[in-house]
């Protein structure tokens, strides 16, 4: 008997119309445990070299794994796979939300989708049963509308559905996918490849909860996980305040990207925070399936300027950083419309607002002027300036957002050298709001990162850095990290700490776990939890090393999918804007990243990889990790 996982794989191809069902062996799921790696699995096998990301060759992968729909915290996560559109490289983003259980219990651990409609169309995967619907009343409506439609159409209001919103239809290349209008698989252009497949939605339910192996086992960390909450700061405060808990922290350290990334402090920081947020415009808190933490926002406004529905949540961290802080804009109700809108239209928050404040630089530098804004007087602090480009973005109109709705970076090449100056885009993503000058850890893992700069791929600095809380060094023993090193430092241990977390994390992102509830550090449970809740489940003891063994395949996967697409050492480089001194004030304030410095990171790093002096996986590792298979992606 399968525990934790239902043994079956929905195969869709869109350009015929049909489907079938694979049925893999324990053994597979044993190897590679859901999420990233084994999408990425589907992806190398049957998606040719070198096509086009938006082209019908392109293989999509909806995956989750083999804890997801356990009754405990931080389980109901998805992961989508496809090659982006922004890099060329890999695509990857994790969502969370009721989607991910409900995809399990409708019978299926995962779906592969090749090939493109002739005509847009939405997927029902209900009880098991599959079936194509004819998609047309729903395109160019926002996402809230679409979710309500599909509801009222299917006669069932606890349908789950994932979609792709109206920006990705209007070609946005940071466009999202979307469930309950909140959750965004977010980054990497997952939504434009799948609006490239006239695949409109995914609507999941179902009643076949899987087997657990040891009920009582789980029942017992599950009924952990509340007091665990009451003693643990981060977590609590993060059920509290959301992930907005961390902006005056972030500010404090010198970590909050202010002005695109020129400042690490914002004087009106507080303006913007968790706190603030709670007091003001916070109507409730929500939660992913079975999730005690409920650090999800819902606000509301229904007075003023920017009156703002609930269905489409609130603003995380992130959004607060890139739409306020990186936009040198206070205005929290600005801010939370902005996140609306993002959701309506289904587009990533974060590149859209690091794209802005780009555009803002540039405007205050003269490389662009009024004639490329289309009159919007793009100013840093110009909050209502900051909503016209967003809504020109999302609609991919007028002449700024034709252009901004590309992205930094292939804006930066129609406005010129001075332009690249500008940016903050590793693979031609935007870099999130965490500032590698204040963490230096996350330069190697911004640089090597397989789909571009990313905060959630590693372990942060201050969690092991001079003196460590107890709770935190404890955990991080478990990875054999035991040693922290001086604050600020990119020293040999530091790239230990990198390496081993973002492993860690390649885990989590693998059995698509929660990185608030499971993780190295400061979350709810630690590592140790991560091996007792596999057990738990499917009943296979595991070790630590061996699920250490599954975040590493997935990572070589991802690394052999770039190489074989031409990726190497070259690609896996910061923006110049990271190596030259930081103005305003704190802690920040005139450092830089030494190139000297990073580069002897970078080499270190592919030596504890196992990678060539380029970050190409050797056969040797890949025969380490029981996937020697992949070898014959690797380039010749």
């Amino acid at each position: 008997m399968a525990f934790g996982y239902q043994g079956r794989i929905l195969h869709l191809d869109l350009t015929k119309g049909t489907w079938e069902v694979e049925t893999p062996p324990e053994s597979f799921y044993r190897k590679y445990m859901g999420g990233s790696a084994m999408g990425l699995y589907y992806i190398l096998k049957n998606m040719p070299p070198g096509v086009d990301p938006l082209s019908p060759e392109n293989v999509l992968t909806l995956m989750v794994s083999v804890t997801t729909g356990a009754s405990i915290s931080g389980q109901s996560r998805i992961n989508v796979n496809a090659k982006s559109p922004i890099s060329g490289a890999i695509g990857d983003s994790q969502a969370g939300g009721f989607f991910p259980a409900e995809l399990k219990f409708a019978g299926y651990d995962g779906v592969v989708i090749k090939g493109r409609s002739p005509k847009p169309v939405y997927l029902t995967i209900m009880d098991g049963e599959v079936k194509l619907h004819d998609a047309a009343h729903l395109m160019g409506k926002p996402t809230g509308e679409v979710d309500a439609m599909l509801k009222n159409e299917l006669g069932d209001p606890k349908i789950e559905v994932m979609q792709h919103g109206p920006a990705a239809e209007k070609g946005v290349l940071f466009s999202s996918i979307v469930n309950m209008s909140n959750r965004n698989n977010g980054r990497t252009g997952m939504g434009l490849v799948m609006a490239s497949k006239n695949l409109k939605a995914v609507v999941v339910r179902g009643k076949s909860k899987p087997v657990i192996a040891d009920p009582k086992a789980l029942a017992a960390m599950n009924k952990e996980g509340p007091g665990l909450m009451a003693e643990n700061p981060d977590v609590d405060g993060l059920g509290k305040y959301g992930t907005a808990s961390v902006v005056i922290f972030q500010n404090t350290i010198g970590s909050l990207p202010t002005r695109n990334y020129t400042e690490g402090q914002f004087e009106d920081c507080e303006k913007i925070s968790g706190e603030t947020m709670y007091d003001t415009i916070l109507k409730e808190r929500d939660t992913c399936f079975a999730c005690v933490v409920r650090c999800k926002r819902v606000v509301e406004i229904q007075d003023g300027a920017h009156p703002v529905d609930p269905r489409y949540g609130g603003p995380e961290y992130e959004t607060l950083s890139t739409l306020g802080s990186y936009c040198g804009v206070s205005d929290l109700e600005a801010i939370a419309f902005a996140n609306q809108l993002c959701n309506m239209h289904g587009v990533d928050t974060i590149a859209c607002g690091a794209t802005i404040a780009f555009a803002m630089e540039c405007y205050e530098k003269g490389i662009i002027g009024k004639q490329e804004t289309g009159g919007i007087d793009l100013r840093f602090g110009n909050a209502q300036a900051m909503l016209d480009a967003l809504q020109q973005i999302v609609t991919n109109s007028g002449p700024l957002g034709s252009v901004l709705s590309q992205g930094s970076a292939r804006a930066a090449r129609m406005w010129g050298p001075a332009a690249e100056e500008c940016l903050v885009t590793v693979k031609g993503a935007e870099a999130p709001a965490h500032m590698p000058q204040a963490k230096k850890s996350l330069a190697v893992i911004y640089a090597v990162n397989p789909f571009g700069a990313d905060h959630q791929s590693s372990e942060h600095d201050p969690y092991y850095e001079g003196e460590v809380a107890p709770l935190n060094l404890n955990r991080l023993m478990a990875l054999d990290l035991k040693d922290p090193p001086e604050p600020g430092s990119l020293g040999a241990e530091k790239v230990r700490f990198a390496a081993y977390t973002q492993i860690c994390y390649s885990l989590l992102d693998t059995l698509e776990l929660c990185q608030f509830v499971f993780g190295p550090a400061w979350t709810l449970y630690g590592p140790e939890d991560i091996v007792k809740l596999v057990n738990a489940v499917t009943g296979w003891e595991v070790s630590l090393f061996e699920l250490m063994k599954v975040g590493e395949r997935r990572l070589n996967l991802m690394r052999v999918f770039n190489a074989r697409e031409g990726f190497d050492r070259k690609q896996d480089t910061l923006p110049k804007k990271f190596f030259k001194p930081l103005g305003g004030v704190g802690p920040t304030a005139g450092v830089a990243l030494d190139p000297d410095e990073f580069e002897a990171a970078l080499d270190l790093y592919y030596q504890l990889m196992g990678w060539t002096k380029e970050g190409i996986p050797t056969r040797a590792k890949l025969i380490d990790l029981g996937i020697e298979w992949a070898a014959e992606y690797l380039p010749k």
